[in-house]
């Protein structure tokens, strides 16, 4: 394009124009937008320096903490006005000087330069995290994390401790735990004060095993601070892996140099100090530290410009010895948590990895088509192995990769169902990238070449060398102690790159890794059970007890190594060769073999029968239930599920009778339990045995729960110790126990898990657990202990009296008790447990809002010290439950609520004959009583009720003799005809004891359950709670009461007590019923 002056002929300088010439009307023109363009370019520049001259004062201003965070102001054009600023600073600079101003042109210029080197560090940050493979090292096309990041489950809370348990054993207990409310928090707050804390968080250590996306976590982290998103009050961010800090391990270096070396961009900037900036070190893999971390004997370092030994810069650095202001993160895989001393941690974060709607979102985005992606959501939910490894990222990763094959090539075939075919089939699809990429062949030739078959064998053996180690990542020296060539290493991971990894730290030293540790762990098992086909040899033979690894000549041996994998395996106490076993087991199949075929023999099938056969034994045999879960896995995997079958079918049909249950049995109930899609919140025993043994037997379903009701099971001195390790390692929320003979020594051992840091318990009720004073000491200790977590405390029933009050006391008036609701109805309390009370409220006021003392006998006086709190209005109580009080309530144990009791003639049958003033009925087989017709009479069964209706609380005892039935009925229950249904116990009406010389049985609704065997007592005690839904049945003892059985309901109707006798048919039946009695007794 050409202007208008291009478009005439040359101007002749030499020739003065005409002002009305065009020529000069132009030249006018153009002279005035040059003055107007000029002006408006004066103004913008003055413009600029003024703002540029403001920035840098502020930058200079002594009370300035933010001045690097002023350059974040301005977005657009962000590269042009850069670089016009640091144009800018020069000229501010030179102006400066000349102004004899050397000392702040100095300081300007390091401010400024600590902006520009923020400004490349992040744009260096960008460059590196802003990409990601997805489940791979180099393959593939790269992807923007922004784009296919799907937010994980980070969870707050819990210790920096240890846990050496297999890692995939920790994904399923996770996975059985109910929804259930957690502090969970975003990567964005991880350094965020909570609500109510004071301190600062300097050092953050986040827990997730292997894959369950820590790393990506931590590199989100650090893109969002670099794109100016979030945490810009953080100056300075250095991502570190302890990968790139092991091959540091013999040299020296100071913090400042360790620094530079990583990130050049503050070395350019001459950045010798970092106690001005608000700096954070991220630390990635704590795991795989190869270095000797020692926080006990490590020497002191406090000055960052010192050389030392990384390992000592690290120590000093965690410690919080060195640049005391940076903050720290630290991620790890659960096993080397405890590497860091506690006390140096501020705040342990757990990432969980994908919830099941985060589950369902990336199987959508990565299956476009919707009823493709139903299919295979559908399929991952119905195998409950696939459904728990999908928590982890990685294996949603190696899931989809094999569906997507599989639907490809095989339209309308089975998926793979277990973990080993899933494996079998990624490392299949591998072979085939390889084939079709490298060797250029099709998908549909035959995968196993020549070379794959030798990078199998290579990987395997690696696999399995490291594996017995110990070891994850591997460097050039372990590869070469296993044989194999660091050339070729190269190779296998630029060709089976999805499932070997090579990458390059500082200086470009190689590291080795497989995607996962179940690869690994597959890779393993495949080498055990190949190099057994093959050649006879067994890898797991004892290498401590034999030189060389032992040969079987006979192939049908199998079924023998089989047997040594399955006890090594138990012989692991922390589970580490779980998968391991699963995946070797699952190797045997048909299925499995037709897909290894061209790297193994054929073999027969007829072992896996045997070895199912052999596993079922160890199962019966074994009581570690953990181990007899992974069991039932490997079952799985042989494709055998007889077992959990069975139980199923008792389980559906309701025939389960635990009493006769095998220990294999009882292992697969606790399987069934554990891995059913039922909510596991609510653990009711009673629903299965309400014996120890059942309790002792379900342990990890208490565990996994999140409320335990426990009460009236029969529990006692076996149980405590098991279920205080419970409390130390669960989440229960709520805990029932009432009814059980808890006794002051159980209650102390309880108390040790109640303390525990870890116990996160809400909710006890020990109602009726044979509490006493001393008791209440070991509650005190509980409820002062700064962890603990109990909102709600039912001590109702226990003889507690004033001492045991008083024993509370400490406790109650602690700042760290958080006790809302205190139940002490009927435990003989008088003026001096309220005065004791009183105390307790008056120091620590802010959190008690219901006291339950009914049923007590407070006097007017100990009334009157709590209802004064009611009106304060530093005090938070709002309900004070005093009603059914006085001094008859002083009596030990139930007697307290003792009522009398008169028989009912008008209902009585009249083959029962009343005596004693009508409070003995007796069976008799001579000619019917005399009494007069009347609506209420039983007229076939041989039954009749009392005349007092039962209200509140109420207690009785009686003497029996023959067959006879003991029970509390609504008043309604039918009286006419022989049918069941007017039986008590066989209908919704009425709730009974049946007593004989054989034992005791209860029934409610035509269901009768037998009372576990005991000794047999002509005596037997009652006691309902009518509000609280509660009858409790006990036989006496030398004045003491053995519970029998404890109905919990919601009763809708008033109660009687009732009395039934079996008329029996036959001769011997007949003579055993006649004279049988019921005679209620004076308490």
């Amino acid at each position: 394009m050409q202007s208008e002056r291009s478009k005439g002929p040359h101007a002749d300088f030499k020739h003065e124009q005409k002002p009305d010439d065009p020529g000069v009307q132009h030249a006018q023109q153009d002279q005035k937008d040059l003055d107007s363009i000029f002006t408006k370019l004066e103004e913008s520049i003055i413009s600029f320096v003024k703002d540029e001259l403001k920035k840098f004062q502020r930058i200079l201003s002594p009370d300035d903490s933010a001045g690097l965070e002023s350059e974040r102001a301005d977005g657009e054009d962000v590269e042009e006005r850069r670089s016009s600023r640091e144009s800018f600073l020069k000229i501010t600079l030179y102006f400066l000087r000349r102004m004899k101003e050397k000392e702040l042109a100095d300081h300007l210029r390091s401010r400024t330069h600590n902006t520009v080197c923020q400004y490349k560090l992040k744009s260096s940050l960008k460059t590196k995290f802003q990409c990601v493979f997805e489940g791979i090292a180099k393959a593939g096309n790269p992807t923007l994390l922004n784009q296919i990041y799907t937010e994980l489950y980070i969870t707050e809370g819990g210790t920096a401790e240890a846990s050496d348990e297999h890692e995939v054993r920790q994904i399923e207990t996770a996975s059985r735990k109910p929804d259930r409310p957690e502090t969970t928090i975003r990567q964005e707050d991880i350094f965020t004060v909570s609500p109510g804390r004071d301190e600062p968080i300097r050092t953050v250590l986040t827990k997730g095993v292997a894959g369950i996306g820590k790393t990506v976590l931590t590199q989100k982290f650090t893109l969002d601070w670099a794109e100016d998103k979030v945490n810009q009050d953080i100056q300075f961010m250095f991502p570190f892996t302890f990968r790139e800090l092991n091959v540091l391990k013999e040299k020296k270096f100071s913090l400042v140099e360790l620094v530079h070396h990583f990130f050049t961009e503050t070395k350019e900037a001459g950045i010798c100090s970092f106690e001005d900036f608000q700096v954070v070190f991220i630390f990635d893999g704590l795991d795989e530290c190869r270095l000797p971390l020692d926080f006990h004997k490590t020497k002191i370092l406090t000055d960052p410009r010192k050389s030392t030994s990384v390992d000592v810069l690290l120590t000093n650095l965690i410690r919080g010895k060195l640049l005391p202001s940076a903050r720290l993160w630290i991620t790890t895989r659960p096993a080397a948590a405890n590497q860091i001393l506690s006390q140096s941690v501020h705040r342990v974060t757990e990432v969980r990895g994908f919830t099941d709607p985060q589950k369902e979102e990336y199987f959508r985005k990565r299956f476009k088509e919707k009823e493709q992606a139903n299919r295979i959501i559908s399929h991952i939910n119905k195998s409950r192995s696939l459904h728990i490894m999908c928590h982890i990222p990685v294996f949603c990763w190696i899931t989809a990769t094999v569906l997507e094959d599989v639907l490809k090539t095989r339209e309308g075939g089975a998926l793979p169902k277990t973990l080993t075919e899933m494996y079998i089939h990624f490392l299949v699809v591998q072979a085939k990238m390889k084939k079709v990429k490298y060797d250029e062949g099709t998908e549909i030739d035959q995968h196993w070449s020549p070379e794959s078959k030798k990078m199998i064998e290579s990987l395997g053996k690696l696999a399995f060398d490291q594996l017995q180690k110990g070891n994850l990542i591997f460097y050039e020296s372990d590869l070469t102690e296993c044989g194999i060539d660091i050339r070729a290493a190269s190779v296998y991971s630029g060709v089976f790159t999805q499932i070997f990894k090579e990458e390059r730290g500082l200086y470009q030293n190689k590291v080795f890794c497989f995607i996962h540790l179940s690869v690994q762990e597959f890779l393993a098992a495949l080498h055990v059970h190949l190099t057994f086909i093959n050649s006879g040899v067994n890898m797991l033979e004892d290498q401590m007890a034999s030189k060389k690894p032992k040969v079987f000549k006979n192939k049908s041996s199998l079924k023998l190594l089989h047997q040594i994998a399955v006890d090594k395996a138990l012989q692991s106490p922390n589970g580490h060769l779980d998968l391991f076993l699963r995946f070797f087991l699952g190797l045997s199949l048909p299925s499995s073999q037709s897909l290894l075929r061209g790297l193994q023999k054929t073999v027969g099938s007829e072992s896996n029968q045997k070895t199912a056969k052999y596993i079922k034994k160890k199962i019966n045999d074994n009581e570690a239930t953990e181990q007899n879960i992974n069991l039932f896995h490997c079952l799985n995997e042989l494709n055998d599920c007889s077992l959990v079958e069975e139980i199923q079918q008792f389980l559906s049909s309701g025939s389960l009778s635990t009493d006769k249950l095998s220990s294999a049995q009882w292992s697969a109930l606790v399987f069934i339990l554990l891995s059913s899609d039922e909510d596991l919140d609510i653990f009711d025993l009673k629903k299965y045995s309400a014996s120890e043994e059942a309790f002792l037997r379900l342990l990890p379903v208490v565990k996994a729960s999140n409320r335990a009701l426990l009460g009236a099971c029969n529990l006692s001195g076996g149980s405590w110790k098991d279920l205080s390790s419970i409390l130390q390692f669960s989440s229960l929320k709520e805990l029932d126990l009432s009814n059980n003979d808890l006794q002051d020594s159980g209650m102390l051992q309880l108390s040790v898990g109640l303390k525990s840091a870890h116990c996160k318990l809400e909710i006890l009720r020990m109602a009726v657990c044979k509490l006493s004073w001393r008791s209440s000491e070991a509650l005190s200790t509980v409820l002062r202990s700064e962890s603990c977590s109990l909102r709600e405390l039912d001590l109702s029933n226990n003889d507690l009296q004033d001492s045991g009050v008083r024993g509370l006391l400490a406790g109650l008036e602690s700042p760290h008790c958080k006790l809302e609701t205190l139940s002490l109805s009927g435990c003989l309390i008088r003026h001096d447990g309220c005065a004791s009370l009183a105390a307790a409220l008056r120091s620590n006021p802010s959190h008690l809002r219901k006291l339950d003392l009914s049923y007590n006998h407070p006097g007017d006086s100990g009334v009157g010290l709590l209802s004064t709190g009611l009106k304060s209005p530093l005090w938070r109580l709002d309900i004070l439950k005093v009603e059914n009080c006085g001094e008859q309530r002083l009596k030990p144990g139930l007697r307290k609520y003792a009522c009398e009791l008169t028989l009912d003639r008008n209902t009585a049958h009249r083959k029962l004959k009343l005596s004693e003033n009508d409070r003995k009925v007796t069976l008799v087989g001579e000619k019917e009583q005399t009494y007069p017709n009347h609506s209420d009479r039983f007229d076939r069964r041989e039954q009749l009720l009392c005349s007092n209706r039962l209200t509140g609380r109420c207690y009785w005892e009686v003497e029996w003799r023959g067959e006879v039935d003991i029970a509390v009925t609504y008043r309604g229950i039918k009286r006419k005809g022989n049918s069941e249904d007017c039986r008590f116990g066989m209908n919704d009406q009425s709730w009974c004891l049946r007593c004989s010389d054989g034992g005791f049985s209860v029934c409610h609704n035509n269901k009768i359950r037998s009372v576990p065997p005991s000794s047999v007592s002509n005596r037997v005690a009652v006691y309902v709670d009518c509000p609280a839904g509660t009858l409790s049945f006990y036989r006496v003892s030398s004045d003491k009461l053995i519970h029998l059985h404890t109905f919990d309901t919601s009763f809708t109707e008033p109660l009687y007590a009732g009395f039934g006798f079996v008329f029996g048919l036959g001769v011997e039946s007949l003579m055993l019923s006649i004279d049988s009695s019921v005679s209620l007794c004076s308490v």
